[in-house]
């Protein structure tokens, strides 16, 4: 952390932000944590479907209703992690540690999702339903507290954006680095095999996963504490959440994102294989959306010059709606159309994770700063539930709508299944997309509001009277 230079501030509101500058070194360390969890999240989210039902041999309905039990599972597993690392005390701080002991089970039982045992299949079924619901609780414990630091690293709002830039530059790399190696490393590792080279694949992208969460731990810290004399109370932390208005909003926006999210990339690998006919052409058109991902992260900071975050999000999700619908009516066979779209839509879709987690975070002081109580875990942790769900529901009704359009793996597609996948990868993401949109018009935070929060915080932990606050 830095330290105030001998010149005076002009204001609280500058002291604040210079007492909490951070790094670029802790920035980048913090977004490698990101890209650890993004070698098997985005894993999951573009190739998982794909894998049960063509590799390991599962009807796509069942694979449907287990993402759906299992992640509603999890969901309801992040409140309870967010409460257990709001009562962590360790010489590392309370979030911090869980990167340290959850790494490796993280890694492993994410090969293991992949080890492809020979089974009968109820057997494959009941070994799918195990590993992946234990890679879901790892990933629970390791990324619930990683979330939650960002919101303890600074307490500037200002940082905080920056950070979350920094963050999912970091998260869509890794997802690059999926969509762009996947295939090819299944095909190099496996020779031919693609069960085997799917095992090799992701064996190796676990090796990298522990080590990028190892060095975020080792190059943060957290500085932001609870208030002095908070007292731990659940019922208390629980009843400020529900009264925590921005959050709530931010809740619902989650589900509608992810479940956009979660059935577009399902459906990517689909489209290609069976609609343009060309399942290899899926790794350029993924990695080239990947990299605009990428630039459209880091165009972050830039973009919130111009515009509040609350309407730059609306902006940028109708954005991106409009080149999802686009997919339905162009030619499969244009593919400079395709990319066009895709690359502009995923530049569009960018900064909206950076920006919601940072408007997290201010959740987590708005929190503060009306109760009196400060729940960062939990005020993430709920944000993590609501994105799981989102991921539950996309992935449940994506493998639902493929068995109802009648899709059959690893043979010639009818009319309507085509139809089915055409609609997945197009139609129904775009509405989520509107939902999500119409969800963040409703966010109370402005930035002169967050503002106002942070200086009437720091004058409470510099000992001035507690003010009532505004609903």
């Amino acid at each position: 952390m830095s330290h105030p230079t001998s010149e005076a501030p002009t204001s609280l509101q500058q002291a604040v932000e210079r007492g909490h500058r951070l790094s670029v070194g802790e920035k980048i360390a913090y977004a490698l944590g990101d890209t650890a969890s993004n070698f098997f999240f985005q894993a999951f989210n573009i190739f998982l479907l794909f894998y049960y039902t063509d590799v390991f041999g599962l009807p796509a309905a069942a694979v449907g209703t287990m993402f759906l039990v299992t992640r509603i599972f999890d969901a309801v597993n992040d409140p309870v992690m967010g409460i257990i690392a709001d009562r962590t005390k360790s010489r590392w701080g309370k979030f911090r540690p869980y990167l340290l002991w959850a790494a490796v089970p993280y890694g492993l039982i994410g090969w293991l999702m992949f080890a492809n045992p020979d089974l009968s299949p109820s057997g494959k079924l009941i070994y799918a339903y195990i590993t992946y619901t234990g890679m879901m609780v790892a990933y629970t414990v390791i990324n619930v507290p990683y979330s939650a630091l960002m919101g303890v690293m600074t307490s500037s709002s200002a940082e905080r954006t920056s950070l979350s830039a920094y963050r999912f530059v970091g998260a869509f790399g890794g997802g690059l680095l999926v969509a762009s190696l996947t295939l090819p490393l299944k095909e190099f590792l496996g020779g031919g095999d693609e069960a085997a080279g799917f095992s090799r694949t992701m064996a190796l992208f676990a090796v990298i996963s522990v080590a990028m969460f190892l060095t975020t731990f080792a190059f943060t810290r957290e500085r932001v504490l609870p208030p002095a004399d908070q007292k731990s109370n659940l019922k208390k932390d629980l009843v400020a959440l529900m009264h925590n208005v921005p959050w709530i909003v931010l809740f619902f926006a989650a589900i509608f994102n992810l479940c956009n999210v979660a059935a577009r990339n399902a459906s990517q690998v689909y489209y290609f294989k069976y609609v343009v006919g060309n399942e290899s052409a899926a790794t350029l058109f993924m990695t080239s959306g990947g990299l605009a991902l990428v630039a459209g992260a880091a165009c972050t900071k830039l973009f919130t010059r111009f515009m509040d975050r609350r309407n730059l999000l609306i902006t940028l999700m109708l954005g991106n709606a409009a080149t999802l619908l686009g997919f339905y009516f162009v030619d499969p066979t244009s593919t400079v159309t395709l990319y066009a779209l895709n690359i502009l839509g995923a530049f569009l879709a960018g900064p909206t994770p950076a920006i919601v987690f940072s408007m997290y975070a201010d959740c987590a002081d708005y929190g503060e700063w009306k109760t009196g109580r400060r729940t960062t875990g939990l005020v993430f942790s709920a944000s993590l539930f609501a994105t799981k769900l989102g991921i539950a529901v996309g992935g449940a009704i994506s493998g639902w709508m493929l068995s109802f359009f009648g899709f059959v793996p690893n043979a010639e597609q009818s009319e309507t299944a085509l139809t089915g996948i055409r609609v997945l990868f197009s139609i129904m993401p775009a509405g989520f997309a509107v939902l999500t949109a119409l969800s963040i018009f409703f966010y109370p935070i402005t930035e002169e509001r967050i503002q106002r929060i942070e200086r009437e915080l720091a004058e409470r932990k510099q000992g001035s009277a507690p003010q009532p606050a505004d609903a």
